[in-house]
Protein backbone atom coordinates (compact mmCIF):
# COMPACT_ATOMS: atom_id res chain seq x y z
CA UNK A 1 0.00 0.00 0.00
CA UNK A 2 1.41 3.50 -0.87
CA UNK A 3 2.34 5.98 1.87
CA UNK A 4 0.19 8.99 1.75
CA UNK A 5 1.57 11.93 1.15
CA UNK A 6 2.64 14.55 3.75
CA UNK A 7 2.57 17.99 2.02
CA UNK A 8 1.45 18.94 -1.23
CA UNK A 9 3.10 22.14 -1.84
CA UNK A 10 1.52 24.99 -4.05
CA UNK A 11 3.78 26.96 -6.33
CA UNK A 12 2.28 29.86 -7.81
CA UNK A 13 3.54 31.38 -10.85
CA UNK A 14 4.50 34.31 -9.25
CA UNK A 15 7.02 32.11 -6.05
CA UNK A 16 9.34 31.00 -8.31
CA UNK A 17 11.75 30.84 -5.27
CA UNK A 18 13.65 27.73 -4.32
CA UNK A 19 14.52 28.70 -1.50
CA UNK A 20 10.90 30.54 -0.26
CA UNK A 21 9.57 29.31 3.30
CA UNK A 22 7.35 26.51 0.78
CA UNK A 23 9.78 24.19 0.85
CA UNK A 24 11.13 24.66 4.88
CA UNK A 25 11.34 21.35 5.68
CA UNK A 26 10.55 19.52 2.53
CA UNK A 27 10.79 15.78 2.54
CA UNK A 28 11.65 14.48 -1.04
CA UNK A 29 10.04 11.52 0.37
CA UNK A 30 7.02 12.19 1.64
CA UNK A 31 6.60 15.58 0.16
CA UNK A 32 5.30 17.18 -3.36
CA UNK A 33 5.23 20.58 -5.69
CA UNK A 34 1.87 21.37 -7.66
CA UNK A 35 1.78 23.57 -10.34
CA UNK A 36 -0.45 24.77 -12.72
CA UNK A 37 -0.80 26.75 -15.82
CA UNK A 38 -4.74 27.71 -16.02
CA UNK A 39 -6.94 29.07 -18.36
CA UNK A 40 -8.86 30.93 -15.61
CA UNK A 41 -5.89 33.14 -14.86
CA UNK A 42 -4.31 34.05 -18.29
CA UNK A 43 -8.19 35.36 -19.33
CA UNK A 44 -9.87 36.22 -15.83
CA UNK A 45 -8.45 39.85 -17.92
CA UNK A 46 -6.86 40.46 -21.36
CA UNK A 47 -3.30 39.69 -21.19
CA UNK A 48 -0.73 40.82 -23.12
CA UNK A 49 1.15 37.36 -24.78
CA UNK A 50 4.41 38.54 -23.88
CA UNK A 51 3.11 38.72 -20.25
CA UNK A 52 1.70 34.69 -20.62
CA UNK A 53 4.78 33.62 -22.44
CA UNK A 54 7.17 34.80 -19.15
CA UNK A 55 4.80 33.40 -16.64
CA UNK A 56 4.52 29.94 -18.43
CA UNK A 57 8.15 29.52 -19.46
CA UNK A 58 9.50 31.07 -16.47
CA UNK A 59 7.35 28.44 -14.56
CA UNK A 60 8.59 25.72 -16.60
CA UNK A 61 12.04 26.12 -15.89
CA UNK A 62 11.81 26.17 -12.21
CA UNK A 63 9.97 22.99 -12.98
CA UNK A 64 12.35 21.46 -14.44
CA UNK A 65 15.54 22.81 -11.53
CA UNK A 66 13.13 21.33 -8.71
CA UNK A 67 13.05 17.85 -10.85
CA UNK A 68 16.56 18.24 -11.54
CA UNK A 69 16.99 18.62 -7.87
CA UNK A 70 14.97 15.42 -7.51
CA UNK A 71 11.85 16.96 -6.11
CA UNK A 72 8.00 15.28 -7.40
CA UNK A 73 6.39 17.75 -9.34
CA UNK A 74 2.69 17.38 -10.82
CA UNK A 75 2.90 19.83 -13.37
CA UNK A 76 -0.29 20.78 -15.28
CA UNK A 77 0.01 22.73 -18.25
CA UNK A 78 -1.87 25.04 -20.44
CA UNK A 79 -2.38 22.46 -23.48
CA UNK A 80 -2.78 19.49 -21.27
CA UNK A 81 -5.79 17.70 -22.31
CA UNK A 82 -7.05 16.53 -18.95
CA UNK A 83 -6.42 20.84 -17.60
CA UNK A 84 -9.83 21.60 -15.99
CA UNK A 85 -8.07 25.19 -16.37
CA UNK A 86 -9.20 26.72 -12.59
CA UNK A 87 -7.20 26.40 -9.68
CA UNK A 88 -10.26 25.14 -7.33
CA UNK A 89 -10.34 22.20 -9.58
CA UNK A 90 -6.56 21.56 -10.08
CA UNK A 91 -6.01 21.44 -6.39
CA UNK A 92 -9.40 19.23 -6.22
CA UNK A 93 -7.75 16.95 -8.38
CA UNK A 94 -4.61 16.54 -6.91
CA UNK A 95 -5.99 15.98 -3.29
CA UNK A 96 -8.08 13.36 -4.47
CA UNK A 97 -5.45 11.66 -6.34
CA UNK A 98 -2.61 12.33 -3.97
CA UNK A 99 -4.33 12.38 -0.80
CA UNK A 100 -2.28 14.74 0.96
CA UNK A 101 -2.60 15.72 5.07
CA UNK A 102 -1.64 18.64 4.35
CA UNK A 103 -1.90 22.02 1.47
CA UNK A 104 1.01 24.52 1.76
CA UNK A 105 1.26 27.79 -0.04
CA UNK A 106 3.42 30.90 0.49
CA UNK A 107 1.08 33.76 0.27
CA UNK A 108 -0.49 34.95 -3.10
CA UNK A 109 0.47 38.03 -4.43
CA UNK A 110 -3.40 37.96 -5.34
CA UNK A 111 -6.26 38.66 -2.66
CA UNK A 112 -8.76 36.91 -5.37
CA UNK A 113 -6.19 34.20 -5.40
CA UNK A 114 -5.92 33.66 -1.78
CA UNK A 115 -9.53 34.07 -1.18
CA UNK A 116 -9.71 31.20 -4.04
CA UNK A 117 -7.52 28.30 -2.42
CA UNK A 118 -8.72 29.22 1.58
CA UNK A 119 -12.11 28.38 0.23
CA UNK A 120 -11.20 25.27 -2.33
CA UNK A 121 -9.78 23.56 0.39
CA UNK A 122 -12.27 24.38 3.01
CA UNK A 123 -14.30 22.67 0.90
CA UNK A 124 -12.53 19.73 0.10
CA UNK A 125 -11.86 19.53 3.87
CA UNK A 126 -8.33 19.87 3.71
CA UNK A 127 -5.80 21.42 5.90
CA UNK A 128 -3.95 25.04 4.80
CA UNK A 129 -0.95 26.36 6.01
CA UNK A 130 -0.73 29.82 4.52
CA UNK A 131 3.39 30.57 4.79
CA UNK A 132 4.46 34.59 4.94
CA UNK A 133 6.32 35.48 2.13
CA UNK A 134 10.07 36.11 3.22
CA UNK A 135 11.02 37.34 -0.39
CA UNK A 136 9.91 40.88 1.20
CA UNK A 137 11.63 43.30 3.82
CA UNK A 138 8.29 43.68 5.40
CA UNK A 139 5.50 41.43 6.12
CA UNK A 140 1.89 42.60 6.02
CA UNK A 141 1.72 42.22 10.10
CA UNK A 142 4.76 44.79 10.28
CA UNK A 143 3.08 47.27 7.70
CA UNK A 144 -0.45 47.07 9.60
CA UNK A 145 1.55 47.86 13.18
CA UNK A 146 3.56 50.58 11.89
CA UNK A 147 0.23 52.13 9.91
CA UNK A 148 -2.11 51.65 13.13
CA UNK A 149 -3.44 55.12 14.55
CA UNK A 150 -1.70 57.08 11.62
CA UNK A 151 -1.16 58.06 8.24
CA UNK A 152 2.26 56.44 6.87
CA UNK A 153 3.61 58.11 4.17
CA UNK A 154 6.40 56.58 2.06
CA UNK A 155 8.88 58.32 3.13
CA UNK A 156 8.76 57.69 6.76
CA UNK A 157 8.16 54.33 6.13
CA UNK A 158 11.45 54.41 3.69
CA UNK A 159 13.69 55.78 5.96
CA UNK A 160 12.58 53.03 8.59
CA UNK A 161 13.20 50.55 6.19
CA UNK A 162 16.98 51.73 5.43
CA UNK A 163 17.51 52.19 9.16
CA UNK A 164 16.17 48.85 9.85
CA UNK A 165 17.80 46.79 6.94
CA UNK A 166 21.12 48.80 6.99
CA UNK A 167 20.91 50.38 3.44
CA UNK A 168 22.89 53.29 2.44
CA UNK A 169 23.51 53.94 5.99
CA UNK A 170 26.76 55.01 7.42
CA UNK A 171 27.64 55.12 11.27
CA UNK A 172 23.65 55.43 11.86
CA UNK A 173 23.12 57.97 9.25
CA UNK A 174 21.88 57.62 5.73
CA UNK A 175 24.93 58.23 3.21
CA UNK A 176 25.91 61.40 2.26
CA UNK A 177 23.38 63.13 5.10
CA UNK A 178 20.37 63.13 3.02
CA UNK A 179 17.42 60.21 3.13
CA UNK A 180 16.74 61.42 -0.44
CA UNK A 181 18.09 62.41 -3.63
CA UNK A 182 14.87 62.57 -5.96
CA UNK A 183 15.96 66.58 -6.71
CA UNK A 184 18.95 65.78 -8.58
CA UNK A 185 17.09 62.55 -10.64
CA UNK A 186 15.08 64.91 -13.10
CA UNK A 187 17.34 65.67 -15.81
CA UNK A 188 15.96 65.11 -19.62
CA UNK A 189 18.08 63.08 -22.08
CA UNK A 190 20.84 64.69 -24.15
CA UNK A 191 22.25 63.76 -27.36
CA UNK A 192 25.20 63.34 -24.89
CA UNK A 193 23.52 60.68 -22.77
CA UNK A 194 21.29 59.04 -25.43
CA UNK A 195 24.39 57.96 -27.24
CA UNK A 196 25.95 56.22 -23.94
CA UNK A 197 22.37 54.40 -23.51
CA UNK A 198 23.46 50.75 -23.24
CA UNK A 199 20.53 47.83 -23.74
CA UNK A 200 19.55 45.95 -21.86
CA UNK A 201 21.09 41.81 -22.38
CA UNK A 202 18.84 40.36 -24.14
CA UNK A 203 17.86 36.62 -23.63
CA UNK A 204 16.66 34.37 -27.06
CA UNK A 205 14.20 32.16 -26.19
CA UNK A 206 15.16 28.15 -25.46
CA UNK A 207 13.67 25.58 -26.91
CA UNK A 208 11.22 25.70 -24.00
CA UNK A 209 10.58 29.21 -24.01
CA UNK A 210 9.87 28.78 -27.63
CA UNK A 211 7.36 26.08 -27.02
CA UNK A 212 5.41 28.37 -24.99
CA UNK A 213 5.72 30.87 -27.22
CA UNK A 214 4.03 28.44 -30.41
CA UNK A 215 1.55 27.14 -27.69
CA UNK A 216 0.77 31.37 -26.58
CA UNK A 217 0.16 32.25 -30.53
CA UNK A 218 -2.10 29.63 -30.69
CA UNK A 219 -4.06 29.15 -27.90
CA UNK A 220 -4.13 32.98 -27.08
CA UNK A 221 -4.68 34.58 -30.55
CA UNK A 222 -7.03 37.06 -29.57
CA UNK A 223 -4.97 38.57 -26.44
CA UNK A 224 -2.62 42.11 -27.22
CA UNK A 225 0.34 42.45 -27.99
CA UNK A 226 3.11 39.94 -30.11
CA UNK A 227 5.32 37.78 -28.85
CA UNK A 228 7.97 38.16 -31.65
CA UNK A 229 10.53 40.19 -29.41
CA UNK A 230 9.98 38.06 -26.52
CA UNK A 231 13.32 38.57 -24.58
CA UNK A 232 13.13 38.31 -20.91
CA UNK A 233 14.77 36.10 -18.13
CA UNK A 234 13.16 33.01 -17.39
CA UNK A 235 15.16 31.14 -15.45
CA UNK A 236 17.24 32.64 -12.30
CA UNK A 237 20.51 32.34 -13.54
CA UNK A 238 19.19 34.50 -16.43
CA UNK A 239 18.09 36.85 -13.83
CA UNK A 240 21.09 37.42 -12.18
CA UNK A 241 23.10 38.32 -15.20
CA UNK A 242 20.33 40.46 -16.30
CA UNK A 243 20.94 41.91 -12.70
CA UNK A 244 24.68 42.88 -13.44
CA UNK A 245 24.25 43.64 -16.59
CA UNK A 246 22.42 46.92 -15.36
CA UNK A 247 24.91 47.27 -12.92
CA UNK A 248 27.58 47.68 -15.54
CA UNK A 249 25.97 49.17 -17.98
CA UNK A 250 22.89 51.59 -16.63
CA UNK A 251 22.92 51.75 -12.84
CA UNK A 252 25.83 55.02 -13.27
CA UNK A 253 23.46 56.53 -14.87
CA UNK A 254 20.50 55.79 -14.10
CA UNK A 255 19.48 58.67 -11.21
CA UNK A 256 20.28 61.23 -12.83
CA UNK A 257 17.47 60.27 -16.11
CA UNK A 258 15.25 58.13 -14.35
CA UNK A 259 12.41 60.16 -15.23
CA UNK A 260 13.45 61.45 -18.78
CA UNK A 261 11.40 59.86 -21.91
CA UNK A 262 12.82 60.12 -25.26
CA UNK A 263 11.35 58.55 -28.40
CA UNK A 264 12.34 55.04 -29.08
CA UNK A 265 14.01 54.08 -26.59
CA UNK A 266 11.32 52.37 -24.19
CA UNK A 267 14.07 50.76 -21.29
CA UNK A 268 16.24 53.98 -21.48
CA UNK A 269 18.62 53.53 -18.05
CA UNK A 270 16.26 51.35 -16.23
CA UNK A 271 17.18 47.95 -14.82
CA UNK A 272 14.27 46.23 -16.73
CA UNK A 273 14.37 43.59 -13.18
CA UNK A 274 11.10 44.28 -11.90
CA UNK A 275 9.43 40.95 -13.86
CA UNK A 276 12.52 38.75 -12.33
CA UNK A 277 11.49 40.31 -9.02
CA UNK A 278 7.97 39.96 -9.54
CA UNK A 279 8.24 36.36 -10.17
CA UNK A 280 10.86 35.63 -7.57
CA UNK A 281 13.62 34.71 -9.44
CA UNK A 282 15.51 37.64 -8.15
CA UNK A 283 15.48 38.62 -4.69
CA UNK A 284 15.10 42.41 -3.51
CA UNK A 285 18.24 42.07 -1.72
CA UNK A 286 20.49 40.81 -4.12
CA UNK A 287 19.76 43.63 -6.23
CA UNK A 288 20.37 46.31 -3.46
CA UNK A 289 23.14 44.17 -2.22
CA UNK A 290 24.95 44.60 -5.83
CA UNK A 291 23.57 48.41 -5.85
CA UNK A 292 25.22 49.53 -2.98
CA UNK A 293 28.56 47.22 -3.76
CA UNK A 294 29.04 49.68 -7.11
CA UNK A 295 28.52 52.81 -5.25
CA UNK A 296 31.09 51.98 -2.31
CA UNK A 297 33.52 51.12 -4.84
CA UNK A 298 33.16 53.84 -6.62
CA UNK A 299 31.05 52.56 -9.88
CA UNK A 300 28.01 54.27 -9.45
CA UNK A 301 26.82 57.89 -8.53
CA UNK A 302 25.03 57.77 -4.76
CA UNK A 303 21.82 59.75 -6.48
CA UNK A 304 21.65 56.71 -8.57
CA UNK A 305 22.17 53.96 -5.67
CA UNK A 306 19.93 55.73 -3.55
CA UNK A 307 17.01 55.82 -6.34
CA UNK A 308 17.17 52.30 -7.26
CA UNK A 309 17.37 51.50 -3.32
CA UNK A 310 14.47 53.77 -2.89
CA UNK A 311 12.32 51.87 -5.38
CA UNK A 312 12.87 48.56 -4.28
CA UNK A 313 13.00 49.27 -0.67
CA UNK A 314 10.89 52.10 -0.63
CA UNK A 315 8.15 51.96 -3.01
CA UNK A 316 7.88 48.47 -3.92
CA UNK A 317 7.39 47.27 0.01
CA UNK A 318 5.75 50.50 0.40
CA UNK A 319 2.68 49.40 -2.06
CA UNK A 320 2.26 45.89 -0.95
CA UNK A 321 1.94 46.93 2.54
CA UNK A 322 -1.05 49.35 1.36
CA UNK A 323 -2.50 46.46 -0.77
CA UNK A 324 -2.81 43.93 2.29
CA UNK A 325 -3.82 46.74 4.82
CA UNK A 326 -6.61 48.24 2.74
CA UNK A 327 -7.89 44.54 0.87
CA UNK A 328 -10.38 43.53 -0.42
CA UNK A 329 -12.17 47.17 -0.15
CA UNK A 330 -9.25 48.78 -1.78
CA UNK A 331 -9.64 47.71 -5.33
CA UNK A 332 -13.19 49.56 -5.57
CA UNK A 333 -12.17 53.28 -4.26
CA UNK A 334 -13.03 55.88 -6.93
CA UNK A 335 -12.55 58.96 -4.60
CA UNK A 336 -13.22 61.34 -7.79
CA UNK A 337 -15.72 59.78 -8.86
CA UNK A 338 -14.13 59.38 -12.30
CA UNK A 339 -16.71 57.18 -15.00
CA UNK A 340 -14.44 57.34 -18.15
CA UNK A 341 -13.57 54.10 -19.67
CA UNK A 342 -9.54 53.24 -20.68
CA UNK A 343 -9.07 54.85 -24.05
CA UNK A 344 -9.02 52.33 -26.71
CA UNK A 345 -5.90 53.36 -28.20
CA UNK A 346 -3.99 52.29 -24.83
CA UNK A 347 -3.84 48.60 -26.47
CA UNK A 348 -2.90 49.33 -29.50
CA UNK A 349 -1.12 53.03 -29.87
CA UNK A 350 -2.99 54.16 -32.82
CA UNK A 351 -3.08 58.14 -31.24
CA UNK A 352 -2.06 61.44 -32.56
CA UNK A 353 -0.64 61.98 -29.29
CA UNK A 354 3.03 61.86 -29.65
CA UNK A 355 3.65 60.85 -26.60
CA UNK A 356 1.05 58.43 -25.78
CA UNK A 357 1.78 56.86 -28.95
CA UNK A 358 5.32 56.26 -28.06
CA UNK A 359 4.71 55.01 -24.80
CA UNK A 360 1.99 52.49 -26.21
CA UNK A 361 3.50 50.95 -28.89
CA UNK A 362 6.75 50.06 -27.08
CA UNK A 363 4.35 48.69 -24.60
CA UNK A 364 2.74 46.94 -27.24
CA UNK A 365 5.96 45.01 -28.44
CA UNK A 366 7.79 44.72 -25.07
CA UNK A 367 4.76 44.64 -22.77
CA UNK A 368 6.94 47.28 -20.77
CA UNK A 369 6.65 50.92 -20.15
CA UNK A 370 9.05 52.59 -17.47
CA UNK A 371 7.65 53.80 -14.20
CA UNK A 372 7.39 58.00 -15.77
CA UNK A 373 5.98 56.34 -19.06
CA UNK A 374 3.09 54.39 -16.72
CA UNK A 375 2.86 57.84 -14.21
CA UNK A 376 3.42 60.70 -16.34
CA UNK A 377 1.98 59.61 -19.49
CA UNK A 378 -0.84 57.08 -19.25
CA UNK A 379 -1.64 57.37 -15.57
CA UNK A 380 -1.75 61.20 -15.95
CA UNK A 381 -4.27 61.38 -19.23
CA UNK A 382 -6.25 58.99 -17.27
CA UNK A 383 -6.17 60.57 -14.26
CA UNK A 384 -7.36 63.66 -16.27
CA UNK A 385 -9.72 62.27 -18.63
CA UNK A 386 -11.55 60.49 -15.93
CA UNK A 387 -10.78 56.71 -16.32
CA UNK A 388 -12.28 54.49 -13.63
CA UNK A 389 -9.65 53.88 -11.34
CA UNK A 390 -10.20 50.07 -11.34
CA UNK A 391 -10.65 50.04 -15.12
CA UNK A 392 -7.34 51.32 -15.28
CA UNK A 393 -5.51 49.13 -12.79
CA UNK A 394 -6.86 46.37 -14.86
CA UNK A 395 -5.58 47.78 -17.99
CA UNK A 396 -2.14 47.46 -15.97
CA UNK A 397 -2.68 44.27 -15.03
CA UNK A 398 -3.39 43.30 -18.98
CA UNK A 399 -0.42 44.91 -20.12
CA UNK A 400 2.62 44.75 -18.64
CA UNK A 401 4.77 41.97 -18.15
CA UNK A 402 6.09 42.88 -14.60
CA UNK A 403 2.39 43.33 -13.26
CA UNK A 404 1.09 41.19 -10.07
CA UNK A 405 -2.02 42.36 -8.38
CA UNK A 406 -0.35 43.26 -4.91
CA UNK A 407 2.09 46.36 -6.95
CA UNK A 408 -0.50 46.96 -9.85
CA UNK A 409 -3.12 47.69 -7.43
CA UNK A 410 -2.20 50.74 -5.34
CA UNK A 411 0.20 52.05 -7.92
CA UNK A 412 -2.48 51.96 -10.51
CA UNK A 413 -5.16 52.72 -8.98
CA UNK A 414 -3.51 54.87 -5.62
CA UNK A 415 -0.82 56.47 -6.74
CA UNK A 416 -1.71 56.87 -10.44
CA UNK A 417 -5.42 57.49 -10.55
CA UNK A 418 -5.84 59.18 -6.94
CA UNK A 419 -8.41 56.53 -6.41
CA UNK A 420 -7.96 55.98 -3.05
CA UNK A 421 -8.08 59.66 -1.90
CA UNK A 422 -4.57 60.14 -0.30
CA UNK A 423 -4.02 56.47 0.78
CA UNK A 424 -0.52 56.39 -1.09
CA UNK A 425 0.26 59.69 -1.52
CA UNK A 426 -0.78 63.48 -0.43
CA UNK A 427 -1.86 64.67 -3.91
CA UNK A 428 -2.64 63.54 -7.19
CA UNK A 429 -0.29 63.58 -9.93
CA UNK A 430 -1.48 65.59 -12.55
CA UNK A 431 0.57 68.02 -14.91
CA UNK A 432 0.11 70.00 -17.95
CA UNK A 433 2.09 69.18 -21.28
CA UNK A 434 4.27 71.06 -20.35
CA UNK A 435 5.66 68.51 -17.70
CA UNK A 436 6.14 66.13 -20.67
CA UNK A 437 8.22 68.51 -23.05
CA UNK A 438 9.89 68.73 -20.39
CA UNK A 439 11.16 65.45 -18.93
CA UNK A 440 10.60 64.13 -23.02
CA UNK A 441 11.32 64.87 -26.63
CA UNK A 442 8.04 63.85 -27.67
CA UNK A 443 6.61 66.86 -27.62
CA UNK A 444 9.06 67.42 -30.95
CA UNK A 445 6.98 65.15 -33.21
CA UNK A 446 3.76 65.77 -32.52
CA UNK A 447 1.21 67.83 -34.40
CA UNK A 448 -0.19 69.92 -30.83
CA UNK A 449 1.58 72.49 -29.05
CA UNK A 450 2.44 71.75 -25.18
CA UNK A 451 0.51 74.64 -24.43
CA UNK A 452 -2.70 73.67 -25.79
CA UNK A 453 -2.82 70.02 -26.50
CA UNK A 454 -5.09 67.68 -24.62
CA UNK A 455 -3.04 66.88 -22.16
CA UNK A 456 -2.68 70.25 -21.28
CA UNK A 457 -6.62 70.86 -21.62
CA UNK A 458 -7.58 68.23 -19.52
CA UNK A 459 -5.10 69.68 -17.00
CA UNK A 460 -6.65 72.41 -16.43
CA UNK A 461 -10.35 70.92 -16.52
CA UNK A 462 -9.62 68.47 -13.74
CA UNK A 463 -8.27 71.22 -11.37
CA UNK A 464 -11.14 73.03 -12.15
CA UNK A 465 -13.16 70.04 -11.51
CA UNK A 466 -11.76 69.26 -8.31
CA UNK A 467 -10.82 72.60 -7.16
CA UNK A 468 -12.71 72.78 -4.24
CA UNK A 469 -11.39 68.75 -3.21
CA UNK A 470 -7.95 70.39 -3.72
CA UNK A 471 -8.15 73.93 -2.69
CA UNK A 472 -6.61 72.93 0.67
CA UNK A 473 -4.55 70.41 -0.16
CA UNK A 474 -1.20 72.36 0.97
CA UNK A 475 0.60 70.78 -2.12
CA UNK A 476 -2.00 72.16 -4.83
CA UNK A 477 -1.65 75.33 -3.84
CA UNK A 478 0.45 76.44 -6.47
CA UNK A 479 -1.65 74.21 -8.96
CA UNK A 480 -4.95 75.76 -7.93
CA UNK A 481 -3.65 79.40 -8.01
CA UNK A 482 -2.67 79.07 -11.23
CA UNK A 483 -6.40 77.73 -12.24
CA UNK A 484 -7.68 80.67 -11.00
CA UNK A 485 -5.38 83.54 -12.80
CA UNK A 486 -7.03 81.97 -15.84
CA UNK A 487 -10.15 84.40 -17.40
CA UNK A 488 -13.58 82.57 -17.63
CA UNK A 489 -13.13 82.68 -21.50
CA UNK A 490 -9.89 80.59 -21.45
CA UNK A 491 -12.04 78.14 -18.75
CA UNK A 492 -14.50 78.05 -20.89
CA UNK A 493 -12.85 77.31 -23.79
CA UNK A 494 -11.00 74.41 -22.11
CA UNK A 495 -14.49 73.55 -20.73
CA UNK A 496 -15.61 72.88 -24.17
CA UNK A 497 -12.58 71.62 -25.29
CA UNK A 498 -12.28 68.50 -22.85
CA UNK A 499 -15.82 67.52 -23.64
CA UNK A 500 -15.07 67.01 -27.22
CA UNK A 501 -12.10 65.29 -26.22
CA UNK A 502 -13.76 62.84 -24.01
CA UNK A 503 -16.86 62.58 -26.35
CA UNK A 504 -13.87 61.25 -29.21
CA UNK A 505 -12.46 58.53 -26.93
CA UNK A 506 -15.90 57.55 -25.84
Amino acid sequence: MAMRLRNLILVLGDQLDGNSAAFDGFDRKHDAVAMHEVRQEATYIRQHKVRLVLFFAAMRHFRDELIANGINVHYRAISDPENTHTFPLEIADKVRRLDPHKLIVVRPGDYRVRQSIVETCRNLGVELEIREDRHFFCSPDEFAALSEGKHLILENFYRRMRAKHGMLMERGKPAGNRWNFDKENRRPMNAASKKMLAQPLSFPPDAVTREVIDTVDQIFKDSPGSTQSFDYPVRRADALRALDDFIAHRLPNFGAFQDAMTVGEPYMYHSRLSSSLNLHMLHPREAIDEAVQAYERGHATLNSVEGFVRQVLGWREFVRGIYWLHMPGYQDMNALQAESAVPAFYWTGDTDMNCLRQAARGLVDHAYAHHIQRLMVFGLFSLLLGVVPRKFHEWHMSMFVDSIDWVSLPNALGMSQYGDGGIMGTKPYCASGNYINKMSDYCRGCRYKPTSCPVTVLYYNFLERHQERFQTNPRMLFQINNLRRLDQNTLLRFRREADTIREGLA
